[in-house]
């Protein structure tokens, strides 16, 4: 694994990767290098995810998954300074949005700002019960600029995400749960086995298989029915000459469990 100052890389079971952001004195607030680095690591396993099959995501400590923006890193900052460290930010959200690999939010507490746009831009998350979430970024004089208005309202409709946005209005985990931000909550003690859990049946899965049914779902939402109909069929017609997929079929006529190469 490769060293970080803001993240820790981890693999706690084979295919799996665990990235944590690691800034727990400020509520793992993003700043500079940790937008720098989450760049880089969206970027190696994007490009070359090697055996890495699904990612989880989550932060250090029981208080905070992230805190947003680091904000006594901004004080003072020029227009400029806050225009290219605003890049960097972009950078790694594009990252995330375009990422190939399943990615599951282990979201292990507050989720503020750019910490909630990071749950929103994975594929799904997991939360403890205490967590809360918002976009406050209104009452600062500036706005989410990391897919918060594109992805909240996506997921818990267009209506009430004016409404969270508009008065940068915190909500439960509760209430994430039933909008569709989170898929489970958890007992903070079973949030990451839970996690790990699923990203091992995940991982269990045809990881080519996988990641062109994300492909399929993340591009066809984005257009009409038809188009994306034959995004499906485009996905589906990937998969025919693969080994994994004569594998699938032989496993299944053998009785056995697949042992998939992702070739």
């Amino acid at each position: 694994m490769s060293s970080f100052e803001t993240l820790v890389l981890s693999e706690p079971a084979p295919h799996v990767l665990q990235i944590t952001l690691n800034r727990p004195e400020v509520s793992n607030a993003l700043n500079t290098k940790m937008g720098e680095e989450l760049g880089v690591v969206y970027q190696k396993y994007s490009t070359d995810p090697g055996d890495v099959r699904c990612v989880i995501l989550t932060g250090t400590g029981d208080k905070a998954f992230c805190a947003g923006g680091d904000l006594k890193e901004r004080n003072g900052m020029t227009n400029e300074a806050w225009l290219a460290q605003h890049e960097i930010f972009e950078r790694f959200f594009f990252a995330m949005a375009d990422f190939p690999l399943p990615l599951i939010c282990a979201v292990n507490g507050h989720a503020f700002g750019g910490g909630l746009e990071m749950v929103l831009a994975a594929d799904f998350a997991y939360g403890v019960p205490n967590a809360k979430f918002a976009l406050t970024e209104t009452k600062l004089g500036i706005m989410p600029g990391g897919g918060g208005t594109q992805n909240l309202p996506r997921a818990v409709g267009m209506r009430r995400a004016k409404e969270l946005v508009f008065l940068a209005k915190p909500f439960t985990a509760s209430e994430a749960l039933d909008w569709g931000v989170l898929n489970r909550i958890c007992e903070p003690e079973e949030l990451m086995s839970n996690c790990l859990d699923t990203a091992q049946t995940i991982s269990a899965n045809g990881p080519l298989s996988v990641r062109q049914a994300k492909k399929a779902i993340q591009h066809g939402m984005q257009t009409d029915l038809t188009r994306a109909l034959w995004i499906e069929i485009e996905a589906y017609n990937r998969l025919v000459f693969t080994e994994d997929r004569h594998e699938g079929v032989n496993a299944f006529n053998e009785k056995r469990k697949p042992e998939f190469k992702g070739k």
